[in-house]
């Protein structure tokens, strides 16, 4: 089963609509979905401060600060 994380933290207005792509998908494609909140880990913070929301499948970064529902199909037909 594939695993998508997304890297994000509280407040984050860019990270909502993000979350909605992701668990629209998820429903059909049955993956694993985290949600990562940067703020609570010191190595995630350094990483993505800047960057959020990140999308993770499988160890592998497919977006920054948006997704379309056809990048994260590619990255999941991909597996």
């Amino acid at each position: 089963m594939s695993q998508v994380i997304l890297y994000s933290k509280p407040g984050c207005h860019l990270c909502e609509p993000v979350k909605e792509v992701i668990l629209s998908l998820q429903r059909e494609w049955g993956f694993e979905f985290l949600v990562r909140n940067i703020e609570e880990d010191a190595a995630d913070f350094e990483k993505y401060q800047h960057a959020i929301p990140v999308v993770v499948v499988d160890g592998r970064e497919i977006a920054r600060y948006r997704l379309k529902r056809e990048q994260l199909e590619a990255a999941l037909e991909s597996l």
